[in-house]
């Protein structure tokens, strides 16, 4: 292998790793995900040394932009890069690597030029043939881009390639339900291989994500405590102040439970769950999170009925600035009853997690942008001490977004004469202990594709399991639509529905 032009990376424990010369073609290149997200993303990776030596980017949309986009991206990369100031002269490099390929992603003739383009590509910048296509585009153009890839011959055949690949990064959400999901499946194994998809979920880049593993196989103190003796219940939330932005058409489509309940916090819920992998490969993390899914029970009408709140958010205040109803926003229906905060109950029944409530909730247009998951234990009997006086249960936070790191809540005694007990807070924070800012998700994903590891992207059996758990969910919903939206309002924590649904289990929310 040439070392001139690849890239090693070092990992403590797992040797060396190369990340081979490559082009990175970018479908839907004028969306808000290419310009918030993958080139500062990449342009980071770039400044910090990470990308191959020999690198190309294709940004291939419909529209006229040839003269303006590179401009465009600059600025993009300027107002999103979390590496301040902006390097100017490192731009002079990045842009020469970026090339603009107008072309529809129903045009062969677009694909032929793509084609003829990626060869003068790899003569010029050494790239060995090597591909990878991120379809960052609207869900029902994921088949239709895979079949003219193939169809001409941009896609290789992994089994009889040695020398070169081709890989695909999907973005979410794959499928709408689990017939659906299944029918994307099948048509795109048609033309690739499981090892050449990557099915994309930024979350499992986060930085506390991936320590999630380290944090509980390496510290005997925490795994020991990891179970229905120790554990009274488990709140996963994700919550964000804006609306939907310029996503109008596509969410109302999806809802906040195809967007982000069925991905991201179902990827969650699966690490916090899942026993001990053989090892650590993407074979057998994903082997252990598929158990935990399979254990969830797909839930009948009752249940769904009992377990579950949705709601859509009316006018309100973020921030002290008013803001509209969902369904005021751009490109929104005025009686739409598409979802924007769902909150939802669910049961492990597994050794481990014997009779723990799993408490799920997502929502737009909520007082804060937050992730982070919360271990509530269970309170401690202890005789010497008045009960009155115990102030509440331990709790282990996992921040995910923003200020990722970890929290433990302890109770301890306030100084002075009186015995009076006071929660206190352990709080570790990635930035200010390692000194510097974690990389974004999409960096970590973006190099771990060119590295060819996908044991941080979802395997097909985990979204099968996913779609099979919500859709009797997304079904119920669809046969019962709400009467009563807009039933919460913007810069509050959801429909009180919401708070009904834990306190009925004598138990509440989180206060974020």
């Amino acid at each position: 292998m040439d070392l001139e032009n690849t890239f090693i990376l070092e990992e403590p424990g797992r040797g060396k790793k190369f990340a081979d010369p490559c082009i990175l073609v970018i479908f839907g290149a004028t969306g808000d995900l290419t310009h918030k997200k993958l080139f500062p993303a990449l342009y980071n990776l770039g400044v910090e040394g990470l990308l191959p030596s020999n690198f190309a980017i294709v940004s291939f949309a419909r529209r006229d932009k040839k003269k303006t986009f590179h401009e465009e991206i600059r600025k993009c990369i300027e107002s999103h890069t979390r590496l301040k100031p902006f390097n100017p002269l490192f731009w002079d490099h990045f842009r020469q690597q970026i090339v603009y390929h107008q072309a529809s992603l129903d045009d062969d003739l677009g694909y032929q030029s793509l084609k003829d383009l990626l060869s003068e590509l790899d003569f010029t910048f050494k790239t060995r043939q090597n591909r990878i296509f991120y379809l960052a585009t609207p869900p029902k153009y994921f088949p239709i881009v895979i079949e003219k890839l193939a169809k001409n011959g941009l896609i290789y055949d992994s089994k009889q390639e040695s020398e070169k690949w081709s890989r695909v990064i999907i973005e979410k959400p794959f499928g709408r339900d689990l017939m659906s999901a299944k029918k994307l499946q099948k048509h795109l194994s048609q033309f690739l291989e499981e090892d050449q998809i990557y099915r994309i979920d930024h979350y499992l880049g986060k930085e506390t994500v991936q320590n999630l593993l380290v944090f509980r196989f390496t510290n005997p103190i925490i795994e020991s405590l990891w179970n229905h003796r120790h554990i009274d219940h488990v709140q996963i939330t994700v919550a964000e102040k804006n609306g939907i932005n310029t996503r109008g058409h596509f969410f109302d489509e999806q809802g906040i439970i195809r967007d982000v309940m069925q991905n991201h916090l179902m990827q969650l819920l699966a690490l916090i769950a899942m026993e001990v992998p053989h090892d650590l490969s993407s074979k057998a993390i994903r082997k252990e999170k598929v158990r935990i899914m399979k254990s969830i029970c797909c839930p009948r009408k009752k249940l769904i009925r009992d377990n579950i709140v949705i709601g859509q958010y009316d006018e309100g205040y973020i921030d002290g600035h008013k803001v509209p109803s969902y369904r005021e926003e751009s490109d929104i229906p005025p009686y739409s009853t598409t979802e924007t905060y769902c909150a939802l109950k669910l049961k492990i029944p597994t050794k481990r997690w014997k009779n723990v409530s799993f408490y799920l909730r997502v929502g737009k247009r909520l007082p804060k942008r937050t992730t982070e998951i919360a271990i509530v234990f269970k309170k401690f009997e202890c005789t010497i001490f008045d009960r009155d006086t115990m102030t509440s249960s331990n709790v282990l936070t996992l921040r995910i977004q923003p200020d990722e790191g970890i929290a433990l809540k302890i109770n301890a005694k306030v100084p002075g004469q009186n015995n009076i007990i006071q929660s206190v807070m352990m709080d570790f924070k990635y930035g200010s202990y390692f000194g510097h800012t974690p990389p974004d998700a999409y960096e970590r994903l973006l190099l771990d594709c060119m590295l060819g590891d996908n044991s941080l992207f979802i395997g097909n059996e985990e979204v099968m399991h996913a779609w099979r758990v919500f859709t009797p969910i997304l079904r119920y919903l669809s046969q019962n639509p709400s009467k009563i939206f807009p039933n919460y309002h913007a810069g509050c924590w959801g429909p009180k529905e919401a708070d009904d649904l834990i306190e009925k289990d004598k138990r509440k929310w989180r206060m974020i």
